[in-house]
């Protein structure tokens, strides 16, 4: 079962974004184990997992699994706008040897309590009997999982072991610390608050391309102070940011995101690097 600091890995991709940069991941798997995080999530929202068709993320979490294989926890989201995509991602993450499965409610669709029951037993079964959970986050669905759906899913699945939650503020987020259940912070203002009321650790976007402040930040939660550098990327679209830091950082990794996302303008680009040399808690190299 995951434990600890989790990045949100970002998704190489070259040619504007329509085609996977598959010589990348290795490197990019080597810059997160070195930052010091014990795993990654492959393929969620920092990931533009959503964005991707099948066989790409087919292919992407199978390359994300090999270059952390014996270092890393690799979790794949495999959650999909329909139950049939989201069943084959699940069971080819658990037949690829991924530690994890993870599924976010389908967005566009409020699924009531018994589409969403049936949508994350039959992604659950389909991963069995690798460890599912699921990934909460109301913001990007578009409706929150009932806690309900949640009690039901432990008695139907019995690979359901937690859930990465994103929901703010905190009043929204607490309800999902549940007895039995492993709970994964999502916003990184959350963690030390999450981790004292019996989180099990982070899955954190800021990881993709500051692993190391988020592995201090799980193992040190009372001296974290995340804001600043998470408010500096917050300036500019998120997956583009993070791409050109990691580059910028020695990873050869494209700026190239899946449309509609795009890239940083020039004007961004430079305000964003300007901000890496002067301010940066980790410096380009």
């Amino acid at each position: 079962m995951l434990r600890g600091a989790l990045a949100a890995a970002l998704t190489p991709l070259k040619d504007a974004g329509e085609a996977l940069d598959e010589i990348a991941v290795a490197p990019y798997v080597d810059f997160l184990a070195a930052g010091g995080v014990d795993g990654l999530l492959a393929l969620g929202t920092t990931g533009e997992g959503f964005l991707l068709p099948v066989e790409q993320r087919r292919r992407a979490a199978q390359l994300f699994v090999e270059a952390g294989r014996g270092r890393l926890q690799v979790a794949v989201h495999c959650g999909a706008q329909s139950t049939w995509d989201t069943v084959e991602l699940a069971a080819h993450a658990a037949d690829i040897g991924a530690d994890a499965v993870a599924v976010m409610a389908p967005p566009y669709f409020t699924l009531d309590h018994a589409e969403l029951l049936a949508h994350f037993s039959a992604a659950a079964r389909a991963a069995g009997p690798t460890p599912f959970y699921i990934y909460e986050f109301a913001a990007r669905s578009g409706y929150a999982v009932p806690v309900s759906v949640l009690e039901q899913l432990r008695e139907a699945a019995p690979n359901f072991r937690g859930l990465k939650v994103s929901d703010t503020p905190w009043e929204r987020f607490a309800p999902y610390l549940l007895e039995g259940l492993d709970i994964f912070v999502g916003p990184e203002a959350l963690i030390p608050q999450g981790l004292a009321a019996g989180a099990t650790g982070a899955v954190s976007a800021l990881a993709s391309a500051f692993p190391e402040l988020i592995a201090n930040a799980v193992r040190n939660p009372l001296d974290a102070d995340l804001g600043p550098v998470r408010a500096a990327l917050e300036r500019f679209p998120l997956q583009a940011a993070a791409k050109v830091v990691v580059a910028r950082r020695g990873v050869p990794i494209g700026p190239d995101v899946r449309r509609p996302l795009r890239t940083l303008t020039d004007e961004e680009r430079t305000e964003l690097e300007a901000w890496l040399e002067s301010s940066s808690p980790a410096p380009a190299r």
